[in-house]
């Protein structure tokens, strides 16, 4: 009896065994896949984030470009070494560039919070200088984030970049972070072309640190009020023009650079109507200019501050009746002291040109310019500058596909009585300029652009356009000078004629925006 007991029991218990372990074998039940849903609260493409309540939205494109007579993609034929028209200078400039944004939306009591952000991946093609070697060893250079970089070491042809165009927090009427400049035209530097660099107005492509409050009345009227970042996009220079001389004149520098700290960020103020019939917008904007030391130390002394500003009105017609889509973008602006709001940072407000002459004796021709936002000499006051200028464009639509634009822009300079004194003579001052040859001089000048381009959508978000150019350097110097030029557009000293330059480009683009 025992026996038997005592195998049951075991069998009950092996059987408890094998059950315990079959029952941990057995599929528990999955949690509910949380799947991305629509959000439809923004417009198209935006998906929650799974397990919040923000929407996220994804986007960019692909670009494939090449840029003929010019070494920068977006500039013109400008500078060392694209415009010394010789054999340093590109006949072409390619770029393949990769743009991804994300863009983030959460509904709050307070509104709606929103984050913004758009960087760029970009390889370009590279160039190179002179060094002065008397082996004509040259440095390669490419363009980063609008600037050229000379890298004497690099024996490629090609760079790669990283450049973070916007990245912003929008609140409860507040911007804060990297964002377009609410100075700007909402179409920025592009009023109907593809090419960057209009003279004509403010342009912050690449945007600019600010804190903003903007207003909204309804109707399409709004307000903002803006504190903005000055040492990115709007410095021109704080030239001293003591330390002017005939080959850094010639090379578009007249004088040496002395920007001190950043002061105060630029003050910006800015309304805008916005409805179906277009858009008109005015800006006023306050630049603080500080300079360093009139010398090495700040035992030479300093002059004061010097506040300048700009003005800019800016108006869209839509839908005229030239065709349906059809819009005609203009805007002009005056500045003091405020060049950058006009010559703005992708144009640049320095140039230096090469091309033929007919003056016997002459080796070549060079036109030159600089339009900074002020100038001194040593133990004197600031002096602003003052520009004004305009731009702007029609667009055309031919049908669903093809559309053109023409457009132009123009952009003066003029300097105040002490630039023209100390760097063409009088008011106590022998004048940088007054070298023999000279029949003409004044540093005020001209810019005019105009330009036409075409652009063929053959399928949704893929675009193929091809935008002509055509820049003009109006200066005011006439007469012949013997200049030794800079090391890096390799001309030789010699007596070059004092000419108005142009500058001709080509913008060939394939964009794919997702």
């Amino acid at each position: 009896m025992k026996l038997v007991k005592s195998l049951l029991l075991g069998s009950a218990a092996g059987l408890i065994a094998v059950g315990g372990a079959q029952a941990a074998d057995l599929p528990v039940k999955a949690k509910a896949v949380e799947y991305v849903k629509i959000c439809s609260l923004y417009g198209a493409g935006f998906y929650y984030i799974p397990g919040t309540d923000t929407c996220i939205k994804l986007g960019g494109y692909l670009r494939a470009e090449v840029g003929l007579n010019t070494n920068s993609i977006y500039g013109i034929q400008n500078g060392a070494p694209a415009g010394a028209h010789n054999r340093l200078s590109n006949y072409y400039t390619m770029r393949a560039r990769e743009d991804l944004n994300i863009d983030t939306r959460t509904a709050t009591e307070y509104g709606v919070v929103r984050t913004f952000f758009d960087a760029t991946f970009s390889w370009t093609t590279a160039g190179y200088v002179g060094t002065g070697s008397p082996t004509g060893a040259t440095a390669a250079t490419f363009t980063t984030a609008g600037n050229t970089v000379i890298n004497p070491t690099d024996g490629g042809t090609s760079g790669g970049s990283l450049g973070v165009y916007y990245a912003f927090i929008q609140f409860a009427g507040f911007t804060m972070g990297k964002a377009v400049s609410q100075f700007d035209a909402p179409w920025t530097n592009y009023p109907g072309n593809n090419i960057d660099s209009l003279v004509g107005g403010s342009g912050t492509v690449t945007g600019v640190n600010q804190f903003t409050y903007t207003a909204d009345f309804g109707q399409g009227i709004t307000a903002s009020f803006s504190a903005e970042d000055a040492t990115a996009y709007y410095q021109a220079g704080n030239l001293n023009l003591t330390g002017a001389t005939v080959a850094g004149i010639a090379g578009g520098s007249y004088g040496s650079n002395a920007i001190g700290g950043s002061r105060s960020p630029n003050l910006v103020a800015m309304v805008r109507v916005d409805q179906a019939w277009g858009l008109f917008q005015a800006s006023v904007a306050a630049h603080d200019n500080h300079v360093a030391y009139y010398g090495a130390t700040e035992t030479t002394g300093h002059p004061d501050d010097k506040w300048g500003w700009a003005v800019q009105l800016a108006l869209s017609i839509k839908n005229i009746p030239t065709g349906a889509g059809d819009t005609i973008n203009i805007q002009g602006v005056y500045t003091d002291g405020a060049t950058r709001y006009n010559f703005q940072n992708l144009a640049g407000s320095s140039y230096s040109m090469y091309g033929g002459t007919g003056v016997l004796g002459a080796y070549q021709s060079i036109g030159f310019a600089n339009a900074p936002d002020t100038v001194f000499v040593t133990g004197g006051a600031q002096e602003s500058v003052k520009t004004w200028g305009f731009r702007g464009a029609y667009t055309h639509n031919w049908d669903p596909y093809w559309n053109t634009a023409i457009y132009g822009a123009y952009a003066s300079a003029q300097f105040g009585s002490l630039a023209k004194n100390a760097i063409c003579g009088g008011g106590g001052f022998v004048g940088v300029m007054a070298v023999a040859g000279v029949t003409s001089c004044n540093p005020d000048f001209n810019i005019g652009q105009v330009g036409v381009i075409t652009r063929w959508t053959p399928v949704k978000n893929l675009t193929f356009s091809a935008d002509f150019n055509w820049t003009r350097l109006d200066q005011k110097y006439a007469g012949t000078a013997l200049i030794t030029p800079a090391a890096t557009v390799a001309k030789p000293t010699a007596v070059y004629e004092l000419k108005d330059q142009d500058s001709f480009t080509l913008l060939l683009r394939a964009q794919r925006n997702w």
